[in-house]
């Protein structure tokens, strides 16, 4: 009974420990690294000062969870430092070997050098999630050889991994912009987007590419050059430039930057951390990073002209950063020229205004703070090597501290002042456009069906719907239509399972979202479709290992499906999915317009060539068994055929056919399945035909039976030719009215002959 009580006990502790969010910010992590040297810091620090390349740890373990060979070396800039005892990790969980936690393969570390809150990073960052993708933080206990190092914010790497997440691809453009060599007055290279050129070497000490790709450099050229033009239309051709960036997503990047007052960023005098990456559809997605200078430590903006306050020397200063800093400084293309546009600009104080109400004027910023400190007080106070006493721990929440070369302001001091401030300003007090009643016509339409989206709108000039049927695709963005009084309308067709869909309205001063958080939020439309009854439409015969039964049209012995129509009404496959997966049943859609006549056949090659003509599925079977799945969006399943092993060049099909249980028989492809008579099999004995291959005529003959029908099937399933006989030995087809291919030749419906037209 005790081995009993301690293995469950054991098992819950396991199951405890590994379901602990990596980024959970109501936990702090554990993160235990083991090196087989003891002077590990010199050994890291010599790295930082080289090549920084990793070092290897013999483990790292993660909230309990072991991993061997782990690379971790120091990171940071102005947060680095070879004499002091807390520095940044970067741990690279597969340097060695194919490992990850949680699906996450780099731990960034970050040692809270500027902040005497611990709060800075952590609470920018849930805000920020708010409106746009990005990085999740919370805080690690780091422990090396046994000592505890310290409590340290750990933020979600902006990788391979997190575009692949947020962007559905990991192959495109991907720049860190930042300057490789680290950012400071020494320097003017910086990523300010602004146009340099055409040649790539005037931007490499400003961005650092992430997508190089050392075994083909014509692919990192192609990628520099992808950022080039995105400088160029941004600075020389700003009409385009939604077809080369997010322009929602950057609006809301350099509006949280303002109204954080977060200076060590792209408004600031560097320009610098945040990262680009461009998706599927040629758009660049702005992501925000290194937010532990936010809520004004930094105090540098860059500005030089008269009045500018190029350095904010004051938490009075700070918490009065203009609104529209940069507006009219061609150094900040990313912002002045955006705000170039009136349309822009009024979207910008559209989300600005949204920030500001939703987390500064009604102190949920510090609502944040106070519940991050009362998660880690026992935690800093463990941490002997923090840059700050326990009393400035909890005093930087009011009290302005002096840190390395900048001043933590007190949160209550800059950010109260600030929310005071902004709203007085006249672009916040002015009249904002006001959406309600945001309707749509049908809540579960039809696929395929037109709705209207209704709402009624005051004080606007112009009211626009955004909409898509795609998540991974842009909004597109039309006006809506006055209907009379306030309300306005747009018809829109849902040709999907899903339409998503916001409302912006402008006037000549503002603008307004409906949600107030779009695009990153937005209302759904839920659609659905006529099914099929079950039944009706049956996978009827599955070929998972041809060799040499059946070509398609390239020649190509690969895998196909048979379905078959048992109803007397012809069916449409409009939004029908195969898959070979029951976790993922949409693997691929049928083709838009596909129909199956009654009583009639359809083949599907499942060989994932879909770039191919014809019908070719992105499904390959296994011969040694698994699934075939018809379904719909919506969880609807038609059918649902799992098999186990095959043989080659054997069919596995429903006898009786298109109703019975299914067997391992001869293949009888687009056709009857019903099981081989022994008078059939010595009818095959007896059967010739020739020439083959033909250039025009193919006589088909038995002289020990009688050909009773004759049925010519192209390789797409189509049947060319259908001849009922009577009473015939002989039968003789002409095949010059064919194009050049293959054919199968059904003969009495059972025997399949493959005849090649030449």
């Amino acid at each position: 009974m005790k081995q009993l009580i301690t293995l469950t006990l054991f098992l819950f502790l396991f199951i405890k420990s590994y379901a602990q969010e990596l980024y959970g910010i109501n936990t702090i992590q554990t993160i235990e690294i083991e090196f087989a040297e003891s002077n590990w810091d010199a050994l890291l620090d010599a790295e930082k000062a080289g090549d920084n390349n990793y070092t290897e740890a013999t483990s790292v373990t993660i909230n309990g969870t072991i991993f061997n060979q782990v690379g971790v070396k120091y990171k940071g800039n102005s947060s680095y430092n070879a004499n002091q005892a807390k520095n940044p990790f970067h741990i690279e969980l597969d340097t060695y070997v194919d490992q990850d936690y949680q699906g996450y393969k780099d731990i960034k570390l970050a040692n809270v050098m500027f902040d005497p809150s611990f709060v800075r990073e952590t609470v920018a960052y849930n805000i920020v999630n708010q409106y746009m993708d990005a990085p999740q933080a919370n805080y690690a206990n780091v422990y090396v050889n046994g000592t505890l190092i310290g409590l340290y914010t750990n933020t979600e790497a902006i990788t391979k991994t997190f575009v692949n997440k947020y962007f559905n691809s990991n192959d495109n453009a991907f720049f860190s912009c930042s300057p490789p060599d680290g950012a400071g007055p020494q320097s003017n290279d910086f990523p300010s987007l602004e146009y340099l050129g055409a040649n790539s070497t005037s931007y490499e000490d400003a961005y650092e590419i992430k997508s190089d790709d050392d075994t083909d450099p014509t692919v990192a050229l192609a990628h520099w050059d992808d950022l080039i033009e995105l400088t160029n239309i941004l600075n020389n051709d700003i009409t385009n430039i939604e077809n080369v960036i997010d322009v929602d997503t950057a609006i809301w990047m350099l509006a949280l930057d303002n109204v954080l007052v977060n200076l060590d960023s792209y408004i600031g005098q560097f320009k610098q951390n945040y990262y680009l990456y461009k998706d599927d559809n040629g758009r660049f997605n702005s992501v925000m990073w290194d937010l532990n200078m936010s809520f004004g430590t930094f105090s540098m903006t860059g500005s030089t002209g008269p009045g500018s306050g190029g350095n904010l020397n004051s938490t009075t200063q700070k918490a009065q950063l203009d609104h529209l800093l940069h507006d009219d400084d061609s150094s900040f293309p990313l912002f002045s020229k955006l705000m170039e546009v009136p349309k822009y600009k009024r979207m910008y104080l559209a989300h600005y205004k949204t920030i500001l109400t939703e987390n500064i004027s009604n102190s949920n910023y510090l609502t944040l703070a106070n519940d991050y400190q009362a998660i880690i007080a026992t935690a800093v106070t463990a941490d002997t090597n923090k840059f700050y006493t326990d009393a400035q721990f909890t005093g930087n929440i009011n009290t302005d501290y002096n840190v390395d070369m900048n001043t933590a302001s007190g949160l209550t001091n800059l950010m109260d002042a600030r929310g005071t401030y902004l709203l007085s300003q006249t672009d916040f007090i002015t009249t904002q456009p006001s959406i309600s009643n945001v309707t749509p016509s049908e809540t579960t339409p039809l696929i395929g069906d037109m709705i209207s989206i209704t709402a009624n709108v005051t004080d606007a000039n112009d009211v626009y719907i955004g909409y898509r049927t795609d998540e991974t695709l842009p909004f597109t963005k039309v006006l809506m239509t006055a209907a009379g009084g306030d309300l306005y309308s747009a018809d829109i067709t849902v040709d999907a399972d899903y339409m998503q869909y916001y409302i912006y309205a402008e006037n000549n001063n503002i603008g307004a979202f409906s949600p107030a958080r779009a695009e990153y939020e937005f209302y759904s439309v839920e659609a659905t479709c006529l099914t099929l009854t079950p039944g009706d439409l049956v996978i009827n015969e599955i070929m998972a290992s041809n060799e040499t039964t059946v070509a398609d049209q390239d020649g190509e012995y690969d895998d196909w499906l048979e379905l078959y129509n048992n109803s007397d009404a012809t069916l449409s496959l409009d939004n029908l999915y195969l898959s070979d997966d029951a976790d993922d049943l949409l693997v691929w859609p049928f083709p838009s317009g596909i129909t199956i006549a009654p009583n009639s056949y359809l083949i599907v090659w499942c060989d994932k060539d879909d770039d191919q003509d014809g019908l070719h599925a992105d499904v390959k079977f296994s011969v040694g068994g698994e699934s075939a799945i018809l379904s719909y969006a919506n969880g609807t399943i038609i059918e649902n055929i799992t098999f186990g092993a095959q043989t080659d060049d054997m069919g596995y099909a429903r006898v009786p056919n298109g109703t019975g249980d299914f067997a391992i028989q001869l293949p009888t492809y687009a056709a009857n399945n019903e099981s081989l008579s022994i008078d059939e099999v010595d009818f095959n004995n007896h059967l010739k035909y020739y020439p083959n291959p033909t250039s025009n005529i193919v006589t088909i003959a038995n002289t020990s039976y009688l050909i009773e029908s004759i049925k010519v099937y192209n390789m797409q399933g189509q049947l060319l030719l259908d001849n009922k006989q009577t009473s015939a030995n002989d039968i003789v087809i002409d095949f010059s009215d064919f194009s050049k291919g293959m054919y199968v030749v059904y003969v009495n419906d059972s025997t399949v002959l493959k005849i090649i037209r030449n």
